[in-house]
């Protein structure tokens, strides 16, 4: 019998194989912006963004807020097809702008190549590239870490914002923006997720020295690094009981959902920030982060 006394999970313990879909959790992440009580602002009215990993979690979160404010959108995304779909329904329904879907592995060089030539046929300009996508494995000990393992951490989270970004500039004016997905860990580490946490870490630093490369074209690179948030990585990531209680562990105790750091990413794409380069905003639930 449990008493009293004792800790209630902050949701139910579960588990998915990688790389988990949103409509088997429970409960589902929050992605779609609240209802407004007046019009859009449509900040970004007629702009294309390109997100990877847009099928689910924060990457789904920023879509539907980019299509709420005027943007078009592609999705690329690995094999999440159902998830994918539902953020396309969503956005072309409620949103009315266009949402068109691209599969693909962006751990590959060529595959990045092929799909930035893909999009070019639909939007031969982009104005907000968004690298988002990621994967991590939770390894108890650095010799828990395969060279398999390392290498596809690497090429997941971090080699492919080099090839979609060097894919991409060709067609992003002056005036665009740039976004990467970097993660608290990336400053503070994380003994669970060693590989991952490094590759968050050489997020940070493409993002400063690319907000620099591009201050002459007048492209500027930010990016956001989020604490923990109830996405499907987490129940395809960890063991039940550990994604049951994600996020408590935070000054706000829960994990934040993927709405809450969509707004963000609305920011920096935006002309809201044009003076604004070079730098990272932490959703994190009240952690302090120097950095």
């Amino acid at each position: 019998m449990q008493t009293s006394n004792e800790k209630q999970p902050l949701r139910p313990a579960q588990e998915q194989a990688r790389p988990g879909l949103e409509n088997l959790m429970e409960p589902k992440p929050l992605t779609e912006p609240a209802p407004a009580t007046e019009a859009p602002s449509q900040k970004l009215k007629n702009k294309v963004a390109v997100i990877t990993g847009g099928d689910s979690g924060i990457g789904k979160a920023v879509a539907l807020l980019f299509a709420k404010e005027g943007a078009d959108i592609a999705i690329i995304y690995l094999n999440e097809h159902e998830d994918a779909e539902e953020t396309k329904r969503i956005i072309e329904s409620e949103y009315f702008r266009k949402c068109i879907l691209f599969p693909t592995d962006i751990s590959v060089d060529n595959n990045c190549k092929t799909v930035m030539e893909q999009i070019s046929h639909y939007w031969p300009q982009i104005d907000i590239l968004v690298n988002n996508a990621a994967i991590h494995f939770e390894s108890k000990s650095l010799e828990d870490i395969s060279t398999e393992q390392l290498i596809k951490t690497f090429s997941t989270n971090i080699f492919s914002y080099f090839w979609i970004t060097k894919y991409a500039l060709p067609s992003m004016p002056k005036g665009s923006s740039i976004i990467n997905t970097s993660s608290v860990v990336a400053y503070r580490g994380s003994s669970s997720l060693i590989d991952y946490a490094a590759t968050k870490g050489a997020i940070v630093s493409f993002t400063r020295s690319l907000s620099s490369n591009l201050i002459e074209k007048g492209i500027r690179v930010n990016g956001v690094a989020p604490g923990p948030i109830w996405t499907p990585l987490i129940p395809s990531s960890f063991e039940a009981d550990k994604a049951s209680e994600h996020g408590s562990d935070v000054p706000m105790k829960r994990a934040g959902e993927p709405v809450e750091v969509a707004p963000s990413f609305l920011f920096l794409a935006s002309s809201d920030s044009s003076y604004i380069t070079g730098q990272f905003i932490h959703p994190n639930g009240g952690e302090i982060i120097n950095g």
